[in-house]
């Protein structure tokens, strides 16, 4: 219909509420990592049941996102965009107010809804606002809080538990999705908008729940429970290929698609989905693995991890409106191969990381990571969307960001299986090697006898022995992560064939009628 699609109102007040609004919910996401230890003393709950708290949080979210396109279309932009913040808001105070774990998750998996729809849909919304040689600016500026929400969750939420305790880390929200809400409906604006007639495809929601939320499971889930060796684990990833295959054929072929998908002819948009899911892979699975890394090979504390974030990530808050504003002078394709090489340099760097580094080497490895993402984020989205028609553009966005909260999904599990197996072969391969015979192991073992000589006279024998066995772990986990690493750098290095694929970006041909 001529006109959907299309977002009027102030420019300034409609950039200002979404930014707020995306990056509440993006630093949301970063925020209760640093909460889970004290969520888990507060309730006395076990380790293996704690991660509930994200799992349920990322099922909700995955499930709502492919969906955000059809509910964009039957309720409007600002209707929806401000339903979804009220939403998060409430199931924030909730989660504040939990008195158990169960209670949490149920609570969290609500937050997930709302949260899961606020980001394609702040996104789309910018798009539709911008016109369309000013997409390069609508995406650094949606980039911008993309970044520096994952960068400020750490800080904020250690600083906010040191204060007060981790339901700060919720209730946070509050104030900030009530001043969203009322500027949303303020600002955002619609004037052609007609809500879509189109019957409901509920068999295709109850596939899509079922497959998404059964597939996400068993990512989340897998690698703890020993994968397919779990009969659960097993049964649901049975039922996630069958539901997943048989919604694909259903919306293909059904009249009235609750996502569609063939949006995917468009070459462009096919690739930078692509781009986008191999993204996704390398760049949660290598956040994932540094943080493990610094947390149980450094052992620095989940504060001290968020300010290497946060120190290294600080340009870039300068350096993506500037990407943004001046990247559309140069083929948008060059910035983005530049921004995939960075990106894979920095993953590389990892790799050489050892249980002796220090901050500097972190912040600078991290620091290259930062830079180079300000020219994958904007050129990807810029060229994947700009030629995508308004009135399909949530719908785009949707499955665009879906690919890469996917992606992610499944390097985070790929990569803890990695760790975990490599860490076991790497330890059998170092226990053979340390014998008592090993000139090195007999140096190791005389030089920490010898400390512990000169602090505690009369010492154990066996605590060098205790100690030398550490080292060996520390080592053998170590070069699984340096392997993780490594593994990385060569998926997202594939990226770069895709990029071949994308027709260079016109952003001079002008936008959706009414987008000034």
């Amino acid at each position: 219909m001529q006109g959907q699609g299309v977002i009027t109102g102030n420019k300034a007040g409609i950039t200002f509420v979404v930014m707020c609004a995306a990056l509440m919910a993006l630093v949301d996401i970063t925020i209760v990592n640093v909460a889970l230890n004290d969520i888990r003393a507060s309730f006395g709950t076990p380790i293996d049941q704690i991660g509930w708290v994200s799992t349920g949080y990322m099922m909700a979210n995955i499930v709502v996102i492919p969906m955000t396109g059809w509910f964009q279309r039957r309720f409007g932009f600002r209707r929806y965009f401000a339903g979804s913040i009220f939403l998060f808001t409430v199931a924030s105070a909730l989660c504040g107010l939990a008195w158990n774990l169960p209670s949490l998750v149920v609570f969290r998996a609500i937050q997930g809804l709302g949260g899961g729809a606020i980001i394609p849909t702040a996104q789309t919304i910018l798009f539709g606002r911008y016109p369309k040689e000013q997409h390069g600016m609508a995406g650094g500026l949606f980039g911008l809080g993309a970044v520096t929400g994952p960068l400020l969750g750490p800080t904020i939420g250690g600083y906010l538990i040191d204060w007060s305790s981790w339901h700060w880390c919720f209730l946070v929200n509050v104030p900030l999705g009530i001043l969203s809400i009322i500027l949303a409906l303020r600002f955002i604006e619609e004037p052609n908008f007609s809500p879509s007639k189109q019957p409901v495809d509920t068999f295709g929601i109850v596939l899509l729940a079922v497959g998404m939320a059964s597939l996400q499971y068993v990512l989340e889930e897998g690698n703890r429970e020993s994968w397919f060796e779990n009969n659960l684990i097993a049964v649901l990833a049975g039922v996630a290929v069958c539901a997943l295959v048989t919604f694909v054929v259903h919306q293909l072929e059904t009249e009235h698609p609750i996502v569609d998908l063939r949006i995917f002819k468009n070459r462009t948009y096919a690739a930078g989905t692509g781009i986008n899911l191999l993204m996704g892979l390398a760049l949660f699975s290598g956040n994932f693995l540094f943080a493990l890394y610094c947390g149980s090979i450094l052992r620095y504390a989940a504060l001290d991890i968020g300010k290497v974030f946060l120190v290294s990530g600080a340009f870039q808050i300068v350096l993506m409106p500037l990407v943004g504003r001046f990247g559309g002078k140069f083929d948008q394709r060059v910035l983005l191969a530049f921004g995939i090489a960075g990106v894979a340099f920095s993953l590389w760097m990892n790799a050489h990381l050892t249980d002796r580094s220090g901050f500097g080497d972190l912040v600078q490895s991290m620091f290259v990571r930062s830079v180079s993402l300000a020219f994958v984020f904007i050129p990807l989205s810029v060229m994947a969307l700009s030629d995508v028609p308004a009135d399909k553009r949530g719908n785009a966005t949707g499955l665009f960001n879906l690919t890469r909260e996917l992606g992610g999904s499944i390097g985070t599990a790929w990569m803890g299986l990695l760790v975990d197996r490599g860490t076991k072969i790497h330890m059998s391969y170092l226990s053979e090697s340390v014998t008592p015979y090993a000139p090195l192991a007999q140096e190791q073992y005389a030089a920490i006898k010898g400390s512990i000589a000169m602090q505690a006279p009369g010492g154990p024998d066996l605590v060098p022995e205790t100690i030398l066995a550490l080292k060996v772990r520390i080592q053998a986990m170590t070069l699984a992560f340096q392997d993780g690493f490594i593994k990385a750098t060569a998926v997202f290095l594939l990226a770069l064939l895709l990029v071949l694929a994308l027709k260079k970006a016109n952003p001079a041909a002008g936008g959706a009628p009414g987008a000034h």
